[in-house]
């Protein structure tokens, strides 16, 4: 019998609360520690940080103060869950090793999400930008061996490859391109959960990077974090598109709690740590506690039933983060060459040049070498002879097979680069 949180006898949100001395959690070893259960760390911090600021942006939408209240409530008891799962991380754990946590969770997440969607739509998408993060745990463990000497298969544990994937450089689209068809109250529950899901983790990345690239040692590494941090809006552009835009805020509230709930218990259920299996324990009855609180809140404003938008409050297949680098490799033999347009997505070569990508692409990058993502290749093949890679067997794509080369066509229109370095 699966698990139906709407069927637990709920704390009260006051019973949530922990006094100061309990707001940080000791940090895992960044040595010894699992990745995946770095990961899990990652993504609930995620999770958090999206529901915080939903709860911000809700209050600032009623004039109903008592209903402010209630959701401040709440929120407080989120900020303290964000700041016991956030304060995990190590103090020896550098911004760049961290960031290719972030990456590998891009990439694994991504993956275990897109094999069981049913939505082609939302599919498709999370198809699409697994790519372009893939390509940037590629662009970041080039950066972490030139300027720190650490290989990231060792960060990594070697569950994923790291290869070129859609070169970074082929990945600035013009913002029309990045807005996608949303989902429906028909769809799924598993599509509403990857859907907020992919969301919330992608914010996230997209905030780290726009925070630390002011913060981090080098020229290079502040550029090539800038740069990325923009693919990261347009990802988080894509994602945010996908939500029902019919809900109410009250039933997003709800929606919120239920996916919180489902991840936590998903982390509960695959943790390997036992002290951090605790915290998600601890963290999910927290969360049963706000998702009661979000359901009377739609009841009594709404005058709606949470069955009305969860008809059944049973979670659905648990999220686990595992490896498959067969699903990767087939992705990128099917998609590599594409790139978006409008709702849909096209080989790039078959696009015209009035196209608002060719059109973005001649504002954005007026030479291939000013471009961070390439730069950083270049500067790793001109000190040690060759890119940094970690993969098994050849690459799938015949012209991203080039250790000594960094290939800046794949996935843009033919002849951008050798007009653009004229």
């Amino acid at each position: 019998m699966g698990m139906n949180p709407f069927e637990l006898k709920p704390k009260n949100i006051e019973e949530t609360y922990v006094d100061i001395k309990n707001l940080s959690s000791k940090p895992y070893n960044k040595n010894s520690t699992d990745p995946y259960t770095k990961l899990r760390v990652i993504l609930a911090n995620g999770a958090e940080f999206e529901q915080v600021w939903f709860g911000h942006q809700l209050s600032r939408r009623t004039s109903d103060n008592e209903l402010r209240r209630q959701v401040a409530a709440i929120r407080r008891s989120e900020q303290q869950q964000q700041k016991r799962i956030s304060s995990l991380k190590p103090i020896n754990e550098s911004i760049l090793e961290h960031t290719i946590g972030y990456e590998m969770l891009a990439v694994d997440l991504t993956i275990a999400l897109a094999k069981h969607e049913e939505n082609e739509v939302v599919q498709k998408a999370l198809n699409f930008a697994l790519l372009e993060d893939f390509d940037h745990l590629y662009r970041y463990a080039n950066l972490l061996e030139e300027d720190k000497g650490i290989k990231a298969e060792k960060l990594v544990g070697k569950y994923v490859e790291i290869m070129p994937g859609r070169p970074t450089i082929s990945e600035h689209r013009h913002p029309h391109d990045d807005i996608r068809n949303h989902i429906t109250d028909k769809d799924s529950l598993l599509t509403k959960l990857n859907v907020g899901i992919i969301t919330a983790a992608e914010q996230q990345t997209m905030n780290y990077y726009m925070n630390n690239a002011i913060f981090y040692d080098n020229e290079m590494g502040r550029k090539l974090y800038s740069e990325i941090a923009m693919i990261e809006e347009q990802h988080v552009t894509q994602y945010g598109g996908l939500m029902n835009t019919k809900t109410t805020w009250l039933e997003c509230l709800l929606m919120h709690e239920y996916t919180e709930c489902y991840l936590y218990y998903s982390n509960y259920e695959t943790e390997t740590d036992e002290r951090i299996k605790a915290l998600w324990e601890e963290l999910f009855e927290q969360e049963v506690a706000h998702l009661h609180k979000a359901a009377n809140l739609l009841q009594e404003y709404d005058n709606k039933q949470w069955e009305q938008i969860i008809p059944d409050g049973t979670f659905p297949e648990l999220l686990k983060l595992t490896p498959d680098k067969e699903y990767l490799r087939g992705v990128i033999k099917d998609s590599v060459y594409l790139t978006a347009d409008k709702e849909d997505y096209i080989e790039a070569k078959r696009l015209g040049e009035d196209s608002d990508f060719y059109k973005f692409q001649q504002i954005f990058i007026k030479k291939d070498a000013d471009v961070p993502s390439h730069k950083v290749i270049k500067n790793h093949i001109a000190q040690k002879g060759e890119d940094y890679r970690y993969q098994k067997g050849e690459h799938p794509t015949d012209e991203l097979n080039d250790r000594k080369e960094d290939n800046t066509s794949v996935g843009r229109i033919t002849g951008i680069s050798d007009k653009n370095n004229d």
